[in-house]
């Protein structure tokens, strides 16, 4: 079947119709596979706004009422909204699975949270008086999403928003509208059966730059969470900080694997390959860099090439495919850009552009190395000194992800340390990419700073409000200051 006839069967399973200025192209093949209309940002913010209003109000435990109805939703459709994931963004079929399961998680864990949005009881210095500190609904939030994780991203941050007392407008990625209609699909559904939620409550505003520019520099959007470019992040944050706009930015990679001489080379081997391969090198938790000890560089580095070389490249809808296509031609010319003529290209499906693979042994850190290019390059440098290593991993703008492979508890937990890796995530015997909805997922430096998912991330987008109760008949000031003008 090609890929347009399956955006058939696919779009009218969820009842999104064929029609709009706004083009998808399916990067299989590069054919049209559908098109949907381009929104109004300055409507979208006023509905949110309206919104907030009473869902605000809306006990927590009911708003995740909302958000266990979707994940019910979710369930149900996880297959076919996994193959349009595979079909728009170009990932293969395991992999869309695993998305749509990422979601799913994400509504159980937002459920849970609506019932622990806690606060705090603080000791006051004086007497008869109770400090407290709450936490209240933000506002309205804005989701921009990638391409490359068309659906997850945004149930990051709407089911967590949702619990919280936020409405939600999401703004996806030009590249893969039609997966974002038809989770705007099962949500209808899911607030259809909720039955009271306000409108515009949960928005979708498809459109190209100008559409997300035009709701970043909308006042009423309380919090912009923006996942994409390190030169998108440059552009949102300050933009959103000149109206004194909360951000949270989840931007580019650059992120390395540490493999020491006692490391298990087997699994270190099979975890590089994933990291670097999987979704084409088109992930932020992508391997970039590899820093491999120089007593175990030769033989890791022909393990990791025959890997590279037996990798099944083609259509992602094949079982047997482990990498399917870069998202588009732009892709494959910085990735040219950056490998020159000694880039692969493999004649997969006629119209859409399949690489190999590469590795690039380096001598020193710098050039190319230093940028996060969206394609599966990873480049080989290699130590004799841990702490050299050390230095390697770190000296990079970006700051996400890291991991290392040793058997020597000295050397994990001095990665993990103060002074080992500075990464938003640090791993140990697995590789950098594959994160877990229970953590908090950012990272540092030219990252952004912003956590999404898990941990304690709900308090990006809610505002922290301190009580101070005096239950006495005095009224002692703080710090013992003394004002008391006589009568």
């Amino acid at each position: 079947m090609s890929p347009s006839e399956d955006a058939v069967e696919l779009l009218r399973h969820f009842g999104i119709p064929d029609s709009g200025e706004l083009v998808s192209r399916s990067p299989i093949d590069g054919s049209a596979i559908g098109g949907v209309r381009v929104g109004n940002p300055g409507d979208a913010a006023e509905r949110a706004a309206a919104a907030f209003v009473s869902w605000r109000s809306v006990p927590a435990p009911s708003r995740g009422e909302l958000v266990r109805l979707l994940g019910d939703q979710l369930r149900e459709a996880k297959e076919p909204l996994a193959r349009l994931v595979t079909l728009e963004s170009g990932k293969i079929l395991q992999e869309g699975l695993g998305e749509v399961q990422e979601m799913i998680d994400i509504c159980d864990f937002a459920v849970g949270l609506s019932r622990q949005l806690y606060g705090l009881t603080i000791a006051s210095e004086r007497p008869k008086h109770r400090m407290m500190e709450q936490w209240h609904p933000l506002g309205p939030v804005l989701i921009i999403s990638a391409f490359n994780f068309p659906v997850a991203v945004w149930a990051w941050n709407a089911a967590l928003a949702l619990v919280c007392g936020d409405p939600v407008i999401w703004k996806p990625s030009e590249k893969t509208p039609l997966c974002a209609e038809a989770v705007m699909a099962l949500m209808k559904r899911a607030l259809d059966l909720f039955g009271d939620a306000p409108e515009g409550l949960v928005q979708l505003v498809q459109g190209e730059r100008d559409i997300g520019e035009a709701l970043v520099d909308d006042p009423r959007i309380a919090l912009v969470s923006a996942t994409g470019s390190t030169a998108m992040g440059r552009a949102v944050g300050p933009r959103v900080a000149q109206r004194f706009g909360r951000v949270l930015l989840e931007l580019g990679g650059n992120n390395a694997t540490m493999v020491c001489p006692s490391a298990d080379l087997e699994l270190a081997a099979r975890a590089i390959l994933f990291s670097a391969a999987g979704t084409a090198g088109q992930r932020c938790t992508s391997l970039r860099r590899l820093i491999v000890h120089d007593s175990v560089a030769d033989q890791l580095v022909d393990r990791v090439r025959r890997l590279f070389a037996n990798v099944a490249v083609g259509d992602p809808r094949d079982p047997g495919t482990l990498m399917g296509p870069l998202i588009d031609e732009a892709a494959f010319e910085s990735m040219k850009r950056v490998l020159g003529d000694v880039i692969e290209r493999v004649d997969a499906v006629q119209g859409g552009f399949y690489v190999r693979p590469a590795i690039v042994e380096l001598d020193r850190q710098e050039g190319s190395v230093l940028h996060e290019t969206f394609a599966p390059i990873l480049y080989m440098l290699r130590y004799r000194d841990f702490e050299e290593a050390i230095k390697l991993n770190n000296r990079v703008p970006q700051g996400l992800s890291s991991s290392i492979f040793t058997n020597d508890v000295r050397e994990a937990e001095r990665f993990m340390s103060a002074a080992g890796s500075d990464c938003g995530i640090a791993n140990v015997n697995i590789g950098p990419s594959g994160a877990e909805i229970g953590g908090a997922f950012g990272g540092e430096k030219e990252t952004g700073g912003g956590r999404e998912s898990g941990s304690d991330s709900w308090r990006a987008y809610m505002r922290r409000q301190t009580n101070t109760i005096n239950y006495g008949s005095d009224l002692p000031l703080a710090q013992g200051i003394r004002f008391d003008v006589a009568p």
